[in-house]
């Protein structure tokens, strides 16, 4: 596997250098103190200690305090190595995870539409670490075991000359070349099961994120027993593709070893009986550890190959193509007065399947639209358009006179506040997910934020009540209060322009009414989008939308197209019938 692939993210280890490069160093010292210093204590103190000359007392204590010496600077060597690694580590897997992050923010929302979220968060949090490993493992690995061998190398050269045993080096050494074969084959079996591995992880959290997601249902249709089953299979799935990645890759460290092993009988064969124990032990020491960096560099090799996988998930999302880019010369937005233009608009998901097809209609500012048709005619893509959630595929979109592709998204989202069906709040305090609005806004504007949107009472009403956490997504308030506060957030934010995707149509009568309530008054003088589920909140809009197939059937208000528009005649009765029949 190509190092240069992973060269453009050592970039993240340049703010840790000094750490890293007192790991690198520590690591050196470490791998001298082992394939130079555990021979040569073999080769001299041994002789030295247990010959008729041997030192006694004192000199006895200073010749083998030699022994926990060598020991002591190869244990600081190690700690510091692991230490500082482990620092530089974790730096470059926040990096790396922030990169992905950043990347994923900036994507349009169809990015989304075609991925799933589990994988999305394993690609983020499993990938990532296993880049980092590899990132880390390899420069720390690529440095250190050479180190330990050249010093072990070292040694075994000049004490086969010593002992006039140039054979024994010629063996020694060319036989280390064997372990590269395991090295290869495996490698490059390790990467297909990498990849399945990984994907494998992926597809496991989208099941338990599902699920996760999904708890009433679950328990309203009894699946519990369905979706255990499911888990289940995607765990064990899961295990036996990993189980083949350790396969390889602990398959890896015997096969070395049996080589090693191989050369290690053979050397004795040649130098037993013709030099003494010590030198034979100390020969053997170094031999050895000649093939444990060997060893250690083969599993670098399966780190990279596996890292190779991940780097495969992870660069799908940070090469992807942002389909709603930044313009090249963005121009200034003047104070917004709300005046929208579809102009010969066309829009498709996929070529296959136009979704809008040559919508023209100007909206003027203050103007408040409602947008009503059947499922799928194309209402909810038409308002996602002005946000630029989406980019056209033909046509343009304009805002007081600007194309929407010659605005920063940033200026232009500004200037469009966003009410959804269903209100998303964040796992924080009501204070914070109001001031989402503006983040500049201080408490007494949040307060008048929330009085407008009909909240403050039951805000006040809570045992902390501003601060009050409201749990993930907002599961510990009631749905009108959830959309309350996403209205306050909507109060806060002053936009020009308000997107409306029917807030009141899940809720009760109650809720109902002080949610329209407040909505009459933010959208008082501003310019509105209305997607309609309820046809009783729209007869005073100032001017109804018709969709039908992707087109704009027809356009007018409520009485109008009651009597003229067959399609919306049909749509309004058919919901009146059903509210009658409820009621």
């Amino acid at each position: 596997m190509p190092l240069k692939r992973f060269a453009n993210y050592f970039k993240h280890l340049k703010a840790v250098r000094f750490q890293f490069g007192v790991g690198l160093l520590a690591g050196v010292l470490a791998a001298a103190a082992s394939g130079a210093g555990l021979p040569l204590v073999i080769e001299y103190i041994v002789p030295n200690v247990a010959g008729e000359d041997a030192p006694v007392g004192l000199a006895l204590l200073a010749t083998l305090a030699i022994i926990p010496g060598v020991f002591a600077l190869r244990a600081l060597g190690l700690f510091l190595n692991a230490y500082f690694m482990a620092y530089a580590g974790m730096h470059v897997l926040e990096c790396l995870r922030l990169d992905v992050f950043k990347k994923l923010q900036s994507l349009p929302l169809s990015f989304f539409q075609k991925n799933n979220t589990g994988d999305l968060m394993a690609r983020v949090l499993g990938d990532t670490a296993k880049l980092q490993t590899a990132l880390v493992t390899v420069v720390n690995s690529l440095i250190k075991e050479p180190a330990t061998l050249l010093s072990a190398v070292g040694v075994l050269v000049y004490l086969t000359l010593k002992h006039d045993n140039v054979l024994l080096m010629l063996v020694a050494l060319t036989s280390a070349p064997a372990c590269v074969i395991p090295i290869k084959i495996i490698g490059n079996r390790l990467i297909k099961k990498a990849h399945a591995a990984q994907k494998q992880a992926g597809y496991l959290n989208d099941v338990l994120n599902e699920n996760l997601q999904a708890v009433r249902e679950v328990r309203a249709y009894n699946l519990q027993d369905r979706e255990s089953t499911r888990f289940q299979k995607a765990c064990r799935d899961f295990f036996k593709f990993t189980l083949k990645t350790v396969k390889y890759n602990k398959g890896l460290s015997p096969l070395i070893e049996v080589v090693a092993a191989v050369a290690i009988a053979f050397s004795l064969y040649l130098i037993v009986g013709k030099i003494e124990a010590s030198a034979i032990a100390a020969i053997l020491t170094a031999l050895y550890l000649c093939y444990e960096p060997v060893k250690k560099i083969g599993i670098v090799s399966n780190t990279l190959r596996e890292a190779e996988a991940s780097l495969d998930r992870l660069e799908y999302i940070l090469h992807s193509d942002n389909l709603v880019p930044e313009p090249a010369e963005p121009k200034t937005l003047p104070p917004v007065r709300g005046a929208i233009k579809f102009q010969d608009v066309h829009f498709s998901y996929n070529p296959d399947t136009p979704v809008l097809e040559a919508v023209n209609v100007t909206i003027s500012a203050g103007e408040s639209i409602a947008l009503v048709g059947p499922s799928g005619a194309g209402k909810s893509t038409f308002a996602n358009l002005v946000p630029r959630f989406y980019d056209v595929t033909k046509g343009s979109v304009s805002l007081d006179g600007i194309d929407l592709r010659q605005l920063t998204k940033y200026d232009l989202r500004q200037a469009i506040a966003l009410v959804s069906q269903e209100a998303l709040l964040f796992g924080d305090t009501i204070a914070n997910n109001i001031r989402i609005g503006n983040p500049n806004a201080d408490d007494d504007a949040i307060r008048e934020a929330a009085r407008q949107a009909n909240a403050h009472t039951f805000i006040e009403a809570l045992d902390n009540g501003y601060e009050t956490l409201v749990g993930e997504r907002g599961s510990r308030l009631s749905g009108g209060q959830r959309q309350r506060i996403a209205i306050a957030r909507a109060f806060l934010k002053d936009a020009p322009v308000i997107i409306l995707d029917e807030p009141t149509s899940a809720l009760d009568s109650e809720s109902e009414h002080q949610i329209q309530t407040a909505l009459e008054i933010l959208t008082k003088g501003r310019t509105v989008l209305t997607i309609a589920h309820r046809f009783s909140t729209i007869q005073h809009a100032d001017r109804i939308l018709v969709f039908a197939g992707g087109r704009i059937a027809a356009s007018g208000h409520h009485n109008e197209l009651y009597t003229s528009n067959e399609l919306y005649r049909s749509l309004y009765d058919k919901q009146s019938k059903t509210a009658h029949e409820k009621s």
